[in-house]
This record gives structure tokens, sequence and C-alpha cells, in this order.
């Protein structure tokens, strides 16, 4: 597995996120890589997607192809 430096990445959360904790972050880490955090472990691990991997995944979020979401 490969190390990604995000320490100078602009990380963002949704607007639509409250204020309890639970929320994902996400920064384009370079031209290729997205990086994706839990906004409570800021030091931890991030996730990794190659650009086209994440565009795929937002496009499949919009078009509501994911299925339901259970808790």
């Amino acid at each position: 597995m490969s190390q990604v430096d995000s320490s100078s990445a602009l990380w963002r959360k949704s607007t639509r996120s409250g204020s309890n904790g639970y929320c994902v972050e996400v920064a384009r880490l370079s031209r290729d890589d997205i990086g994706v955090r839990d906004s409570k472990d800021t030091a931890g691990p991030a996730l990794v997607f190659t650009s086209s991997e994440w565009a795929a995944f937002v496009a499949d979020v919009k078009h509501g192809r994911l299925g339901a979401i259970s808790s």
C-alpha cells in the first residue's frame, strides 16, 4: 500500500454536516488522487481513490444507483 502526503491538502466537508461530529472530509491529494477521512480523526488514515473512481462514485450517488442505506 502506498502512502500519500495529505498534510497540505484542503480538506472539505459538506455544508449540510451538522455539529454532531459524524462527518467525512474529502480532499484532492494530487492530480490523480482523492482522499476521504473521518473528521473526528484528522491525523488518522484516509481512504485514497483515483479521480476516475471518485467521479464514478459521485455519479452513482447523484443517480441513486447505490440503493437504500439502512442503519
